[in-house]
């Protein structure tokens, strides 16, 4: 297939592109490449696709109308994967405008361009942080997720809102896919592993919110790899069960799915430091710190009809999977 992907620079895209590449699927990859954090890192990501001449390097972003439009043209995908976004609820908080850019003006481009070009499905990222508020856990796509926490959050609730659109609308068939705190190799500065690696490598201070009592349900990239695969080779249908008195909100009489894609087994935050310590052979100096606004407790991804859809099983263990970071991490930055 001719798959396009954006945010292929980026640690969940880089990854997802490789593993369509390695079928043989003819894979359009779009990034603007922006410095939100290190740019060689995302450059080292797509290098990693040199070696296939069926990828396509396009440095774009999709908040620009015109040239997304002259790529949807040129290329006649298939089906689209979108992973572009301006990503992190703390950054939202000081950096709004970003995310009405990137993620609501942006998406808007995706979901036109799919429209006009007769899209066979489009796959979007959208994130456990549209549960916001809500302390019922595991976080089901059955729950009510009105009340958001944050912009990011509010942005990707959007993206699901604007996509039900598009499937009722113009039968556009869309899925939306709820991450859950992705880790790996490859993965952003920004968050926990590398930040928390750096810290204990240099002796600097890690700061730890919510005094340490964060649960997040880390989901290796590899498992949620495999799961956006899968989803994306099965095109949703409408629910023909679907009831407009009862309605289920992750599904439709519109060819719309909505599901969660997690480990769903939720990892203390100080077990996790514990793991790079022992793995990197050094102790933390953490500075406890109250919860941030933006932030939820605890996450818990409830995956079963994902799995039910997609046979979808996450088999990574925080154990594994943080030994396999630290591997790389070592290996990547020569320490």
């Amino acid at each position: 297939m001719k798959v396009l992907v954006t945010g292929s620079a980026g640690f969940i895209g880089s990854a997802v592109a490789l593993r369509l590449l390695a079928r043989g699927d003819e894979v359009i990859g779009v990034d603007n490449v922006n410095d939100y954090y290190d740019i060689n890192l995302k450059l080292a990501r797509l290098a990693r696709t040199q070696d296939f001449a069926n990828y396509h390097d396009i440095r774009i972003g999709i908040d620009d109308s015109e040239a997304l439009s002259a790529i949807f043209a040129k290329y006649q995908p298939q089906r689209v994967i979108n992973l572009a976004a301006q990503a992190g609820v703390r950054y939202s908080i000081t950096n709004p405008m970003a995310y009405v850019q990137s993620n609501l003006v942006g998406f808007a481009n995706i979901l036109e361009n799919c429209r006009n070009y007769n899209v066979e499905h489009l796959v979007y990222a959208s994130s456990s942080s549209v549960y916001g508020a809500n302390t019922n856990v595991p976080f089901s796509v059955q729950h009510n997720v009105d009340h958001p926490i944050s912009l990011y959050a509010a942005s990707k609730k959007a993206n699901e809102l604007m996509s039900h659109t598009y499937s009722h609308l113009y039968r556009l068939p869309t899925t939306g896919l709820r991450f859950f705190t992705v880790y790996g190799p490859w993965g952003r500065p920004d968050m926990s592993p590398i930040k928390f690696t750096q810290a204990i490598l240099a002796g600097t201070p890690i700061d730890v919110f919510n005094y340490g009592h964060h649960r997040r349900d880390f989901t290796y990239i590899d498992d949620i790899v495999e799961g956006v695969i899968r989803v994306l080779d099965q095109i949703p249908t409408g629910n023909t069960a679907w009831d407009g008195a009862n309605p289920d909100p992750a599904s439709s009489l519109a060819p719309y799915r909505l599901y969660n894609i997690g480990n769903g087994k939720p990892v203390e935050l100080m077990r996790f430091i514990e793991l790079l310590e022992e793995y990197l052979g050094r102790k933390a100096n953490m500075r406890m710190l109250p919860l941030q606004p933006g932030d939820v407790p605890d996450t818990e991804a409830d995956v079963t009809s994902l799995i039910a859809a997609t046979g979808y099983q996450p088999n990574t263990c925080i154990e594994t999977g943080l030994k396999n970071f630290v591997n790389w991490y070592q290996e990547y930055f020569s320490v």
